[in-house]
């Protein structure tokens, strides 16, 4: 049986490694897409810089960059600048699921992407969730997001009605950060436009879990991070 067209994407777009990677596969996955950001109150808002330049290189069809202060009613310290940031967390060493866990994060973002998409004619939504390397959320699991994918036909107009059947892809859900970086390779991702550090200042820290993480990645995938070397590249315009 052919493959069904793809309607549309709306990607969630953070402006990280993760997210970019994520662009890039919807991209070449063809049909139009959009892309959809959130500033929440995170610490490290500087990454919303990073979205709208991913977005311009892509050429995505809209971007929307939304405003939504939840940041003081979502513990975490991704939320709250008094909070240390974790270096070195390891669910091992640590416990399950580490404080820069947001709570219900993802389930507010696919939410809205849910809307936005049912709004637009849309189908596919998709999210870098990863279940591998060191988050633990609850919210990137596998049964999770298929749940989600349930919910997103029971609680929708056209998903009642049958004529749109909504899809939830998470193509980097059980890659390592390592494989994450030689795909993004293969697509073509700016790595030099990305940003993961949780510090959000003006360079990267290179001590936070996020950018140790990224580091690690580069290192096991033979590749130097073009965020650390000289200035950032400009992205194209549309």
């Amino acid at each position: 049986m052919a493959a069904r067209p793809a309607r549309g994407h709306v990607v969630l777009l953070s402006g990280g490694m993760d997210s970019a990677t994520v662009l890039a596969t919807a991209v070449r996955a063809g049909g139009p897409v959009h892309a959809l950001t959130l500033h929440y109150g995170q610490r490290h808002a500087r990454e919303l810089a990073a979205a709208r330049a991913l977005a311009r290189h892509f050429r995505v069809r809209e971007h929307q960059v939304l405003r939504l202060p939840i940041g003081p009613i979502l513990r975490s310290a991704l939320t709250d600048p008094s909070r240390p940031l974790p270096r070195g967390w390891t669910r091992r060493s640590k416990g399950s699921i580490p404080p820069t866990y947001v709570p219900a994060r993802n389930t507010i973002f696919l939410s809205i992407a849910l809307g936005y998409a049912e709004s637009r004619g849309l189908d596919t939504i998709w999210i870098g969730a990863n279940a591998i390397d060191y988050s633990g959320y609850p919210d990137c699991r596998p049964e999770y997001l298929r749940a989600f994918e349930r919910l997103a036909r029971l609680a929708t107009k056209t998903g009642v009605e049958g004529s749109t059947r909504f899809r939830v892809r998470a193509p980097l859900l059980r890659l390592t950060k390592a494989e994450i970086v030689r795909l993004g390779e293969k697509l073509g991702v700016p790595w030099g436009l990305t940003w993961s550090c949780y510090e959000g200042a003006d360079r990267p820290c290179g001590r936070c879990d996020s950018c140790r993480w990224r580091a690690k990645g580069f290192r096991e995938a033979g590749r130097p991070d073009p965020a650390l070397a000289g200035p950032r590249p400009r992205s194209r315009r549309r």
